[in-house]
């Protein structure tokens, strides 16, 4: 049971902006009064989270407080990082109880406390080492997945524009100084990195002295 005096704090995130928190804060409150939950919808990938360093800033979490979260990858994505943070909670004397932990969630006596830390330390350094897992076999697919992409041929980038069929017209009188570059642009209905790009394409080949047929 915990004392009426320890503060009790649960903490939600999910990735981005698009992602609903609805889920985790069901799971939370049955735990945790509705206001003292803090959420954030930012990556994992870091700690760099507005909500998630107020709680650790000087007016949050102190000594002998309580925090709530579903799963460990909610503290981040990276193993260091989760490591790092579950001796800052050590430190600290603060409470992690993490739902999906259920040794995390159990009350025992002070003389009994070493045997859930023992099992507890077991099972983070596994799902610690899963979350980890997870991001490098996102990163190693998404590698393979480009790497596959260009043998086939396809491109990765923006699609390239082709070149206007009166580009070499407009270019000369651009050139010539009878038009700005600016209106060069508006001929060709192309943005400035695009049309300088062509103009540096055309230039190197026209130096070379072999004829212009593509400049996309």
């Amino acid at each position: 049971m915990i004392s009426s005096n320890v503060r009790v704090f649960g903490y939600a995130r999910v990735s981005s902006q698009e992602q609903n928190l609805d889920r985790q804060l069901d799971a939370l409150k049955e735990y945790v009064d509705e206001s003292q939950i803090l959420t954030d919808k930012c990556s994992g990938k870091n700690l760099d989270r507005p909500s998630y360093q107020a709680l650790k800033g000087a007016l949050g979490l102190r000594e002998g407080d309580v925090l709530y979260i579903t799963s460990l990858d909610r503290l981040s994505r990276n193993k260091e990082d989760i490591k790092q943070e579950l001796q800052w909670f050590q430190e600290k004397k603060i409470r992690l109880k993490v739902l999906d932990l259920p040794t995390s969630l159990i009350e025992v006596p002070d003389g009994q406390k070493w045997i859930i830390e023992m099992i507890q330390n077991i099972l983070i350094e596994v799902l610690a080492s899963i979350a980890e897992q997870e991001r490098l076999t996102i990163r190693r697919r998404q590698k393979e997945g480009i790497e596959a992409a260009k043998k086939r041929g396809q491109h990765m980038g923006r699609p390239q524009i082709d070149q206007p069929a009166e580009f070499e017209q407009v270019y000369q009188q651009w050139k010539s100084g009878s038009i700005t570059a600016v209106s060069a642009m508006k001929k060709l209905n192309l943005s400035s990195s695009t049309f300088y790009r062509m103009v540096r394409k055309y230039e190197a080949v026209s130096k070379d002295g072999s004829h212009l047929t593509d400049l996309s």
